[in-house]
């Protein structure tokens, strides 16, 4: 009988990772969804205390992220530094664990959650654009790296949602960016919860960078 596959998304109380751990609890997978107080993604202590007591991992989700908007000058050093560890380090320390469970089974997929603004940029958001854009390059070396091993690993760019990470975000940006999408309207959680599971069944697909809205 085949064992229940196990997904890991960090970010657990977010949106996104609601919404595909919706997707995923009901075709069948066993879902660990933590947030900070259950696995702090910045700390390589905590994130390897939590790993530990996981015996199987088939798909990892790097999705937790901060924004802390600031212009560039006016950006405090702690600020910068949280998202950049959040966003970054959080990816690179959570894919190390991961690659630990991984690579005795011959499998495994990492997908982690990019942003337009590491493609783009956005003014106010050199932080958040910088460690976005790093999580392209992590997916790209660790693809080739773990390929070998039968690790995949894919970036998701699931586009501006409407979700409490961007309640903040002024009407008029909002405005602005849903003229940019040529559907003219943005993509919703559980659309790129969806997108993902299917990503995940695509076993010939690694290093890749998919973006599911409508903006280019």
């Amino acid at each position: 009988m085949e064992q229940q596959p196990v997904a890991l998304i960090t970010g657990g109380r977010g949106a996104l990772a609601t919404a595909l751990s919706e997707v995923l609890t009901s075709a069948g997978w066993q879902v660990h969804t933590p947030g900070r107080d259950e696995m702090d993604v910045t700390s390589a202590v905590s994130v390897r205390a939590f790993f530990h007591n996981l015996s199987r991992l088939d798909l990892l989700v790097n999705n937790a992220a901060i924004r802390r908007d600031a212009l560039h000058l006016q950006q405090e050093d702690a600020e910068r530094d949280a998202v950049l560890d959040t966003c970054l380090r959080g990816a690179f320390l959570c894919s190390r664990e991961a690659v630990r469970l991984m690579a005795p089974a011959g499998k495994g997929h990492i997908v982690s959650i990019g942003s337009w603004s590491g493609r783009h940029g956005a003014v106010g958001q050199t932080a958040y654009a910088a460690a976005k854009a790093g999580l392209e390059g992590l997916t790209r070396a660790l693809a080739s790296e773990l390929g070998p091993s039968g690790i995949r690993v894919n970036c998701l760019l699931p586009g501006w949602m409407k979700t409490p990470f961007t309640r903040e975000v002024p009407a008029e940006a909002v405005r602005r960016s849903e003229e940019a999408h040529t559907l003219g309207f943005l993509n919703t959680p559980q659309d790129a919860a969806r997108f993902t599971h299917h990503l995940h069944g695509q076993s010939a697909i690694s290093g890749q960078v998919f973006q599911t809205d409508s903006r280019f």
